[in-house]
């Protein structure tokens, strides 16, 4: 395993933590198009695109959007939901096996609304996830004071989804798995990819900067920057760089039992080993600028919406990039022209989720198995 970062750094290290089987549903959904410009104009909303770089994203944008008719829509959340269905009992089960059990737990997941009259406004996610066997109690208020009494007074609706979980540190979660890869036998090596060296037609070894690593089989699955990697095989693909943030508050006051969807901020409080991490967001901007403090002013805002006794005094702040496709679909493929070339990219918010299947489904694809998913919505061979 080649990585220029150390297990568990960069998307790894800061994710929301959660083990979203709900996440079948895009987030473009049919009519998202409309609130575009409402999100984009909102101060403390969850969507910025920098005015330079709009330009550059607009092809992706527009596809994006198209990609948000009733019938793709369907077809993308059957898509995913066949990857999604029992990936909290895999990571449980994996976390067992490799000695990381202490960083990963089934737990409810509430999707907090203000009222009723609010959830109704997002029934059709709902009704998609029902459709794709899903299923939820409503918390209501007292309950739901009961179950979580920091959260504010106005928030009296809560859907409590069922088979889900998180991690309480998603960074020692990689970290052990990785050291388990290396106890049985497994080399990971800190380096940076500068070429793929192809003869008769096959990879045969990667230039790094520390020299020439030999291969026989090459799986690319370097998130945002897997990009300039599939066009050195097959062709230029549409992978956005999506930039999310988090703050982690430590000493926060309050407890929270579970990890918590924010609706209509577009975040998620999560418990964490060290206190609360508030996590999510979406700017469009170059890959490599600097990261937008206001983002993390925007979730220290939500934060004490949310949970009106927190205390913000002692916070750490963070910014990651997602590797996001036009059709929220992740590529996991054998490549066209490539026969020992194989992706697994672009999972968008649900890396941490899918990881365990995505890697059954790679190694099904490189030892010749049949997969037990039908690969075809997830070929690179769609763009």
């Amino acid at each position: 395993m080649v990585d220029k970062f150390a297990p568990g750094e960069a998307t790894s290290f800061g994710n929301a933590g959660v083990l979203a089987e709900c996440g079948c549903v895009p987030v473009n959904l049919p009519g998202f198009v409309s609130k575009v410009p409402q999100l984009m104009l909102d101060p403390q909303g969850p969507l910025s695109i920098s005015a330079g770089y709009m330009h550059r994203i607009a092809p992706w944008g527009i596809s994006f959007m198209l990609n948000s008719r009733r019938s793709k829509f369907e077809q993308v959340a059957d898509a995913m939901s066949s990857l999604l269905s029992g990936a909290t009992a895999r990571h449980v089960a994996l976390a067992a096996e490799h000695g990381a059990s202490d960083w990963v737990c089934a737990s409810p997941y509430y999707y907090l609304y203000r009222d009723e009259t609010d959830f109704m406004a997002d029934r059709t996610a709902w009704q998609a996830r029902e459709q794709r066997g899903i299923t939820y109690d409503i918390l209501q208020g007292d309950g739901l004071a009961q179950a979580e009494p920091a959260i504010a007074e106005e928030y009296r609706y809560a859907v409590s989804l069922h088979g889900h979980g998180f991690s309480r540190n998603p960074e020692k979660l990689v970290k052990a798995l990785a050291a388990s890869f290396v106890e049985k036998g497994g080399e990971l090596v800190q380096a940076e990819i500068r070429d793929v060296i192809v003869e008769d037609n096959q990879p045969v070894g990667l230039l790094t900067h520390k020299g020439v690593l030999p291969v026989s089989k090459l799986v690319v699955a370097a998130g945002v920057w897997s990009r300039q990697l599939a066009a050195r095989f097959d062709r230029d693909i549409p992978l956005q760089s999506e930039r999310g943030y988090h703050v982690e508050v430590h000493n926060p006051g309050i407890s929270l039992q579970q990890p918590i969807m924010y609706a209509a901020g577009k975040l998620v409080a999560t418990p964490v080993e060290n206190g609360i991490r508030f996590a999510g967001l979406v700017e469009f901007a170059e890959l490599d600028s600097l990261p937008d403090r206001n983002f993390c002013h925007r979730l220290l805002y939500h934060a004490r919406r949310l949970f009106p006794t927190i205390c913000l005094d002692d916070f750490t702040e963070w910014m990651g990039n997602r590797p996001s496709m036009p059709d929220s679909l992740p590529v996991i493929s054998r490549s066209e022209n490539f026969s020992d070339v194989f992706y697994a990219f672009g999972h968008q918010h649900m890396g941490l989720t899918l990881g365990p299947h995505t890697g059954e489904l790679i190694a099904d694809l490189v030892s010749g198995a049949r997969p037990g998913v039908d690969l075809q919505p997830f070929s690179i061979s769609r763009f």
